[in-house]
This record gives structure tokens, sequence and C-alpha cells, in this order.
């Protein structure tokens, strides 16, 4: 008897541990990725009274920001609010300690950064940093708070998202440990998460007519950067195969034989990664680049072509951090970016990723082993890079390499609503902002291909400027209704590849796991599915923490743009005219309305056409203006027609003269207008004799 009340008594103590073990890991958050979004977001949870884990398969928190990316590339500071702002106030804080400074003096640093001063004194924040500098202050966020972290822990992708109708309910990883929650949080860059969780998402370049895009898909013919071998990054034509010149003998390792595509197509390519190195020429501190298992030096052949075409700039993104340490990375034609080698990156198997990830790892080891001791090499190339190594006080677990690969894109999420670029040049309106990014929408090359001319080409490399800071919708962070109401992705945020390219960077990140993380907790305290949480509440809740969700005046125009709200009447910018023909924007000139204005490269085809459109609140009589910004080298004669209550009038505007209105407009005369007809002005190249300018166009009422 006593026997059995033992066996009674230990099967009830092993049903209270199991609950017990079971409660611990139900949560009211569950944050699957170890990303810089992945610690914003937790930490944001917790600071709303949630409970959340952070369950993730690295061994290191902080992805690209702690693994070598310590060139932030920032934007405009000015629109990085909430705990990304708070991120880099705690690395500026740490740079303040005398202590910080081990190999170098603060005054020999400097204070060069991407774009902006590296250390911002008066607002107290610090923008360049090394790797364990990041790592640090990501391990001291989940301390002060209190959140459990399970590292080492990889999905089950297979079998391992539990869903009740729309909702995941767990997530067990193949070590068996299972993550119940009530929300979740899809934080790695690959997409794991929400792809087992059956969410829709894409991969690769979407064609351009899918979006109505210009810079998505294949970019065939378009060199942007010097990362090509174009004539202004390389001077002469360098052949792709073993015998220069006979196709016959087989084409050099490292070059495709595949047709690139049609310029504009979508493919199911994704833009090349490589590893951002943490290097030094500080002896004291310097480890010689190792020799990696399985080096080829066949693999750089390309690179020695390079180099006898004239190429040197090898050191052009050696970007200096502290301590006399660099975050390099990839600059040129052949360099860190490991080209064409992981397209089947996002979709593989745990197994296959490593295989890709050490791939990387040996081309990128081997192109530096092989620049500093291959005698093939010219010898002031490598004598520098031979002054150059690995630091030794970074990535020590890890044999100073960065534990981190680029991915800088894998899957994207197709949600509520998609980012493209339509929405970063400000061609259309951003619904609900939840924060934003101003980064150049920035492509790595895709493809390295050999032209119909029988040379060597890359291809996918983009950089185009957003002119100024954009908004993100709340909408690229929810999946569409019905995939799944309770996954926030703030990092495979539902975008286009191009638009990608901007939102990508590790600030962006941060502030949008700042913004899901307090998504979700309003979703859980009304009980709604997150699709479903009203964007009033989300917004007063973001701007109290400090989030900043549309750029103030004097970012959004900056010294030369005139904010169109200070104008009198109805005011349409260049952005919100509908073109037809290749407009392109520029800030070139001293004064113009709203953030940019917009040519057509004096194309003089007839081909090009801007219409402003819109509908008066009233009827009656208005003047309507119409600004351009004067240069000797526009065109004399444009043609503007104007569409009034009464029919149609023509104006030939010669925008070589100085506009006569603030030195902004012209007047086209006034005329009657009423609220049911549409007001348009249209302006086109036909028949123009330079370039053609749109700024905007005026309705001013005329008083009686």
């Amino acid at each position: 008897m006593n026997f059995v009340r033992q066996i009674m008594t230990g099967c009830l103590c092993l049903m209270l541990i199991t609950s017990t073990v079971s409660a611990a890991e139900e949560y009211d958050m569950v944050i699957y990725g170890g990303t810089s979004g992945a610690v914003t977001a937790a930490v944001q949870a917790k600071r709303l009274g949630k409970s959340v884990v952070i369950v993730c398969p690295d061994q290191h928190l902080g992805g690209l920001s702690s693994g070598g990316l310590g060139w932030t590339d920032t934007g405009n500071k000015a629109v990085i609010g909430g705990l990304a702002r708070e991120f880099y106030h705690r690395v500026w804080k740490h740079y303040q300690s005398p202590q910080a400074w081990q190999w170098q003096k603060r005054e020999e640093y400097g204070d060069k950064g991407q774009g902006t001063p590296a250390i911002d004194g008066k607002q107290r924040t610090m923008w360049i940093f090394e790797p364990h500098v990041a790592e640090q202050v990501f391990e001291d966020f989940v301390k002060e708070y209190q959140i459990p972290v399970y590292r080492d822990e990889w999905l089950d992708r297979k079998q391992g998202v539990k869903k009740s109708s729309d909702k995941i309910t767990s997530i067990t990883m193949l070590s068996g440990k299972t993550f119940a929650g009530r929300m979740f949080i899809d934080a790695t860059y690959e997409g794991d998460l929400l792809a087992a969780a059956g969410v829709s998402y894409h991969v690769g370049r979407e064609a351009n007519s899918v979006y109505g895009e210009e810079w998505n898909g294949v970019q065939t013919g378009v060199l942007h950067h010097r990362h090509h071998f174009g004539p202004n990054a390389v001077k002469e034509k360098i052949s792709p195969y073993k015998t220069p010149g006979d196709p016959a003998s087989g084409l050099l390792p490292r070059i495709s034989g595949a047709d690139p595509g049609k310029y504009g197509s979508g493919d199911d390519k994704i833009q090349a990664y490589c590893f951002r190195m943490c290097l030094t020429n500080h002896e004291e501190n310097r480890v010689p680049f190792p020799k990696p298992e399985g080096y080829d030096p066949s693999q750089y052949e390309l690179m020695l072509r390079i180099y006898d075409a004239g190429w040197r700039d090898t050191f052009a993104k050696f970007d200096p951090i502290p301590n006399f340490k660099t975050d390099t990375n990839n600059h040129g034609p052949m360099s860190t970016d490991n080209i064409g080698f992981n397209y089947d990156y996002p979709e593989a198997s745990y197994e296959r990723r490593k295989e890709i990830i050490q791939e990387h790892t040996t081309y990128q080891q081997g192109w530096l082993y092989f620049i500093a001791n291959d005698p093939r090499v010219p010898q002031e190339v490598q004598q520098q890079m031979r002054k150059w190594g690995l630091a030794k006080d970074e990535f020590t677990d890890n044999g100073n390499w960065p534990h981190q690969l680029y991915i800088r894109e894998a899957r994207r999420m197709i949600g509520q609503f998609v980012m493209t670029e339509n929405e970063l040049l400000k061609k259309r309106s951003t619904p609900d902002s939840v924060g934003m990014g101003s980064y150049t929408m920035d492509s790595h090359n895709v493809q390295r291909y050999v032209t119909p001319e029988g040379y060597v080409q890359n291809e996918g490399d983009i950089g185009v400027s957003t002119r100024g800071p954009y908004e993100i919708a709340y909408g690229s962070l929810v999946p569409k209704k019905g995939d799944c109401g309770n996954l926030l992705v703030p990092v495979c945020v539902s975008s286009s590849h191009i638009a990608f390219g901007s939102i990508r960077m590790e600030p962006v990140f941060m502030i949008l796991g700042h913004s899901a993380a307090t998504a979700a907790a309003i979703a859980l305290d009304q009980g709604l599915a997150v699709q479903d949480v009203p964007y009033s509440t989300l917004k007063a809740q973001l701007i109290k923490e400090g989030q900043v969700l549309e750029a103030p005046p004097e970012v959004k125009y900056g010294k030369n743009g005139v904010n169109p709200e200070t104008l009198k009447g109805i005011v349409l910018d260049d952005t919100q005219a509908k073109l037809t023909g290749n407009w392109i924007t520029s800030r070139s000139a001293k004064k113009f309305i709203g953030a940019s204005y917009s040519h057509e490269s004096n194309t003089r085809d007839g081909k090009a056409v801007a219409r402003f459109e819109t509908k008066l609140p009233k009827a009656g009589r208005y003047e309507v203006r119409y600004a351009y910004t004067p240069n000797g080298n526009r065109s004399s004669q444009v043609k503007v027609k104007l569409q009034h209550a009464q029919g149609t009038e023509t104006r030939m505007i010669n925008q070589k003269k100085m506009p006569p209105l603030e030195g902004l407009f012209v007047s086209l005369g006034e005329y009657e207008f009423t609220p049911d007809q549409l007001a348009t002005v249209e302006v086109s190249n036909e028949g123009a004799d330079g370039y053609v300018i749109i700024d905007a166009v005026q309705w001013v009422p005329v008083k009686k």
C-alpha cells in the first residue's frame, strides 16, 4: 500500500513539475530570432508589462549589428527614434569611458561616419562601433529586463509550428523544446517562422511590371556605384575566358555562362552575401590572414586581370571604427561579395545553409589570403594588405571571424501592404506609419555574366536615392488577413526587392522590432488579430515612446526645399504628378518646392509628360502658377497646357529665365474653376530645346 502511495505521490510530483515547465514556456510573446530587431522587440514587450522569450539559432545576439557591421547605414539619423536610438545612445556611453580606448586615443580616432559624425555629442549617440561593444549592449538589454534567451535552438520547419485556425499556438525546436505563446514575432533574417506558419512570401526580384517600378528586376546595363566592369570602374574591358578571347577555353571561376535575363524581368536570384570583417593594422592586436582549408588560388584569376587593367581600389571600404579597426565591406568588381553562390540559401535546409556559409567563408578568407600572399598580385597592393589582419580581440570564439553572414535578403513576406519604390520615392503616400527609413535603395550585385560582346560584367548593383526619409506602413509588418492573425514580421517585411534594399538597414530593423512588439501588446490587450489593431492607438503609443513616424519639415525639405504647406492655395508637388516618359528627380538647384524637383533628362523626344490634376474646393477664380528651377541648360520653349471651367489654354515657358514670383513660380493666368471639374496642368517636352523641369503647380484664389 505504501508502495502504491509512493507511486501516486511520485506521479503527482511529476505532473506538477511538468505543469510548471509547461507554464514557464507559455508567454505573451514568443520572438524567434536573435537579430537586433529581436532584442528591441523583446525589450519593448517587457516595458509594456508582457512576458516574452527570445528563441534563436544564434549563440550571439544582435545579428549584423554585433557581427561586424559597425559602420552604420544610418541614412538620416534624425528619423531614428525609440529603442533604436537608445541602442546608439548606450554605445555612446560606452565610448565616454577612457577604458573603451584600449588601442587608440579618442582624439586619434576622428569623427567620420557614414554621412554623419561618428560621435554625436549633442544628441549623445554614437553610430560607429566595434562588434563586441554592440554585442555587450544587446546582452545588457536582455539582462536588465530579465528576458529569457534560448540559444542554439532551431525551429522544426517541417512540423514545429502548431496553429489553431489562423493563429499560431506554439513552436517546437529540433531539440524538442516547445514554446507556447499568444503572439509571435519572426525576427530572423531568413523568415523561417513566417514560412513554416504558411504565410505568403516571395524570394528573388519581382518584374518591374508587378508593382509598377523602375529599379526592380534584372538591371543589365545599369552600372551604379563602382562595383562593376564599366569604364568608370575598370579602364579596360576584361575577357571572361581562361584563354582571353577564346570561348572554347571555358570560363574563369566565379563567372556564370547563363543568360542574365531581360531587363526589368523578374527572377529567383538574390543579391550577394558577404561577411562584414573587423580588421586591424595595429600590430599588437593583429592576427595574420589565415589560409582557409580548401584554398584554391585559381578562384581569383579574375582578380589578377582586374589588377592588370589598372584597378587599385582594394582598400576603399576599409571603413575606420574605434581602436584602429575597420568594418570592411565589399568594394569593386570582384571583392568580398560572393556573387551568385547564395541563390538557394533562403529556402535551403539547415545543413545546406551551413555549406553555403562555409563556402562564403572559404571564398572570402581565400580572397584576403590571395591578395596578401600570391606573388602575382601587384607589389604595392600586397605590401599594404600584409599590414592588415583579423582583430585578435573580436569574435574570439570563432577564430576572430564574424559569426554572422550578411544575409542582405532572403524571404520577404507578402503582407497586408507591400512597400515598393513608389512609397519610398513618395510617388504614393504610405498609410499608417510605424517608423521611417532613409537610406539609399541599395542592392548589391546579383550576377556576374558574359555580355553579348564577350566581356565579363556584373549585374544587379543599384543605388537610388529615396529623396529623403520615407514612412514604413504597419501593414508591411503583418500577414494578409487569413494567413496568420498573431504574427508580426519586423525584419523580412512585406516589400519589393528594391524597396527592401533600403528598408534592410539595421537601425530600421530595431525601429520595426520596437513597433511590432507595441502592436502585439495592443492586440493582446484588446483581444484582436494583429491586422485589426487600431492605428490611432498604436500611433499614440509609438509617439509617446519616441518613435519618429513622419519627418520634421527641416529634414523632409532640407535647406533648399520650400515646405508646400507654407504656400497659399492648393499646391501639387512634382512627386504628385502623373508621369509618363523618363523623369529623373534632382536637388541640385538652390531653391525648389518640396524635397526635390524633376527633369526628363533632356531627351527632346516628345514622350515625357507630367500631369498635375486636382479638384478645387470652391467655385471661383484662381491664379494658376507653375514652378520650375531656371538654368542656362533649360528649354526656352516648354509647352504647358492647362484646363479650367471654360476650356483649355496653352502657354510656352522659357525656363532659362528666373521665375518672376518669389524666384519659384511663373503665372499662367487667372481662370474660373468649379469643384465638379478637374483642374489640370500638363507639361511635356514636345518641341523642347533643353531640359524640361517640373517642380510644382499652385492654384491661388483671386480675391474679388
